[in-house]
């Protein structure tokens, strides 16, 4: 088992066997009804994509950005050039499935108009899309070209390179800020109703 566990493909490809026997398990006869099932599926998806985005934007902002003043001066680069963006290629992917899914889980549902037009019965969930396609196009047209810049993927002068790092930051806070509302109203919509 350590074998599996240590290779990341073989432990994902163990959770996916996982995932089949379940739904197969208790969901054979869902299986058969299409649009219903893909419903049912695009929400794990939305989920589980959301679960990286959302857990991404945490990691940066209470782990990485407050720990790098921290770090010795030799060991920067080890972050900067290695782990940033790694974790910035999943972050900006995470963001781009959450919001298709989460598209097509409303679409599917038949609330996706009155949801972004923020007509009654869809406003909750209608607020959390908007704030979620607000905050994706920070990830994908603030704080990535800047991380680009600060992190030495693209080359500029320092100054320029300081002035991306504090704009990346402050985009990625102000994400951290939209995410508490946001996903209030992607909880709340089922239970207390979309007003």
């Amino acid at each position: 088992m350590a074998k599996i566990l240590a290779n990341l493909n073989y432990a994902l490809l163990l959770g996916v066997i996982l995932l089949l026997v379940v739904a197969f398990g208790f969901h054979a006869e869902a299986l058969q009804t299409g649009v219903h099932y893909a419903n049912g599926i695009f929400r794990f998806l939305h989920v589980l994509c959301g679960i990286m985005w959302i857990g991404l934007l945490y990691y940066f902002n209470f782990v990485q950005i407050p720990t790098m003043p921290k770090v010795p001066a030799e060991l920067k680069p080890a972050v900067s050039k290695f782990i940033a963006p790694e974790a910035l290629f999943w972050f900006r992917w995470a963001a781009a499935f959450t919001v298709l899914t989460g598209l097509i889980v409303a679409m599917l549902s038949g609330y996706l108009i009155e949801a972004l037009t923020l007509q009654p019965g869809g406003r909750v969930i209608g607020l959390g899309m908007w704030l979620a396609l607000i905050m994706a196009f920070n990830v994908w047209f603030v704080i990535w070209p800047n991380q680009k810049k600060a992190l030495g993927i693209v080359e500029v002068d320092a100054d320029t390179k300081a002035k991306a790092a504090t704009t990346a930051m402050l985009f990625s806070r102000t994400n951290t800020v939209l995410s508490l509302p946001m996903l209030y109203c992607m909880v709340t919509q089922g239970w207390l109703g979309g007003v």
